[in-house]
């Protein structure tokens, strides 16, 4: 079996983190795997680049979910925090509704019930203790039999879930919405707005988002990290493991497609020409990239195209080096409006750029105990935008919510000393240009409905021998998801290579309070 393995050539496309953990674990079990990405760089979505002289993290900034890492390092024998410095934060997230209004949530729950004591009242600070307890329900209830299962059905998780779990959904109300839920456990409605904010982390409207994503609180409750050198660190992190596992990586590597023959992958076709034959390929990119035949017509049938009104969440941002003054930043900060539906009126049923938007801006260097604030410093700050899968933004709607968005953090108190120089912007088109499929779109699809958890694709594709990885398959996006997607294909890959039979059910094992290797069950 060992040599067999061997001699199993597998291609993993994209060097993100999905398909940096798929390759990294296929390499530690045996197989000859070649990671190929466009970039010059490894991290997909986690990219970095020079601003006026400083290396910004201008992707995902939150670290969270560490169990899931502390797996992936130790399944590649080595220890998480001998690989990464990781420094935990105290303050999860500052926000703010006007210059007077602000409020802080903590690493530590009695802090934040304090605050919001002080904040709304101490009856809100009472409703925060129940919705936290009904998050960590939520969140336990749903970990094993869908977080951690690849492409859970509703069937499967009927019987995963036994009448305590049944019970513990249908409290939440089966088709109610987030914030229809938020409205059950908060009457101030800036603290529903806050919590409502974890529907964007998928991409989503809070009015749209089923319920259950109030999991995402206990995510953030179980500890926010900074990582040493940004988030970027991880995946250069990642990549030196895979190498040292026997992984050959190859950057400036752009396919053009994956050839398929009787049904089965057969290698994969470089832009420059070059064919590399493979009996199995992962694919950590936008699904849409497949069903829109960008990876070649044979590979598109591997999954089912995404509508364009199924899209999520875009961006505009903008990664600054630059003076600030006033406002007192911590590292994760949110400035909210008043007019908090409008935001995603305007972008998912008008497809437009919010004319009231939130806006998120990320100090880099902020946060960390006994760290003081540097002279300038390293920012992302982002807005949501509609994907471009109806039309393209124009540049004077781009201006105008440019100055809006700046215009609120000066109300506010945050004045940004920007210069051509020190700032760089992307739109919805740079995105789609940088992660092609995708129209622009962060998170691949909008988790609107309570079935659309059941709408991503799994690991394995339509097509024999072709897997898939990212965030824009099951679990979905957000980095911890993004890597056991990798642990999820590479699983599925071995259960194929183990069993003549395809019907293997792939879990990874572990959870906030056990750290383990991937396995294989037969349903």
């Amino acid at each position: 079996m060992v040599s067999a393995l061997r001699e199993h050539r597998v291609v993993v496309i994209g060097a993100g983190v999905g398909g940096l953990v798929a390759a990294l674990q296929l390499a530690r079990q045996g197989l000859a795997v070649t990671l190929l990405e466009a970039a010059d760089a490894p991290g997909g979505k986690l990219r970095q680049p020079l601003v006026d002289g400083a290396a910004i993290d201008s992707g995902p900034t939150v670290f969270t979910m560490r169990w899931v890492f502390e797996q992936i390092y130790a399944s590649a024998g080595v220890r998480l925090q001998d690989e990464l410095e990781l420094t935990a934060l105290p303050v999860l997230a500052r926000h703010a509704w006007s210059a007077d209004e602000r409020l802080d949530l903590f690493a530590d729950p009695a802090q934040s019930r304090d605050a919001i004591a002080r904040f709304a009242g101490a009856a809100e600070a009472n409703r925060f203790g129940q919705f936290c307890r009904q998050a960590r329900t939520v969140y336990d209830t749903l970990e094993g039999p869908f977080i951690r299962s690849q492409a859970p059905t509703l069937l499967r998780m009927h019987g995963d879930l036994g009448l305590r779990g049944l019970a513990v959904l249908a409290s939440l109300g089966p088709m109610r919405s987030l914030w229809g839920a938020l409205g059950k456990h908060f009457h101030d409605p800036r603290l529903r707005q806050l919590f409502a904010r974890y529907a964007t982390y998928c991409g989503s409207s809070p009015w749209q988002a089923p319920a259950t994503l109030m999991l995402v609180t206990q995510v953030e409750l179980d500890g926010v990290w900074s990582v040493r050198g940004g988030m970027h660190a991880l995946a250069a992190s990642l990549a030196g493991l895979a190498a040292r596992a026997g992984v050959t990586l190859r950057y400036g590597a752009r396919v053009d497609a994956i050839d398929v023959k009787n049904g089965h992958t057969t290698g994969v076709r470089l832009a420059s020409g070059e064919y590399l034959d493979a009996d199995s390929v992962v694919f950590n990119g936008d699904r849409s990239a497949l069903g829109q035949g960008l990876l070649g017509d044979a590979a598109g049938v591997a999954v089912a195209p995404l509508p364009p009104s199924q899209r999520s969440l875009s961006a505009l941002t903008w990664s600054m080096h630059a003076a600030t003054e006033g406002f007192p930043l911590e590292r994760h900060n949110v400035f909210f409006q008043s007019d908090y539906r409008s935001e995603f009126d305007d972008i998912f049923a008008r497809g437009r750029l919010p004319a009231t938007p939130t806006v998120y801006v990320c100090a880099q260097d902020r946060g960390c105990p006994g760290v003081p604030a540097p002279a300038r410093d390293r920012l992302l700050m982002l807005v949501n935008a509609p994907a471009e899968a109806r039309r393209v933004l124009t540049e004077p709607e781009i201006e105008a919510c440019e100055s809006h968005s700046f215009s609120l953090l000066a109300r506010y108190g945050l004045t940004i000393r920007r210069t051509p120089q020190n700032s760089l912007r992307a739109t919805p088109s740079d995105f789609h240009r940088m992660f092609p499929g995708s129209a622009g779109a962060l998170y691949g699809m909008a988790t609107h409905g309570w079935m659309s958890a059941f709408r991503r694709p799994g690991a394995q594709s339509r097509i024999a021998g072709l897997y898939l990885a990212g965030g824009s398959v099951h679990p979905g996006p957000g980095v911890p998801m993004a890597a056991m997607s990798g642990q999820l294909a590479a699983a599925t890959l071995m259960a194929h290579l183990d069993s003549t039979s395809r019907s293997h059910r792939v879990l990874i094992s572990g959870g906030t309070s056990t750290h383990s290797a991937m396995t294989a069950s037969t349903d």
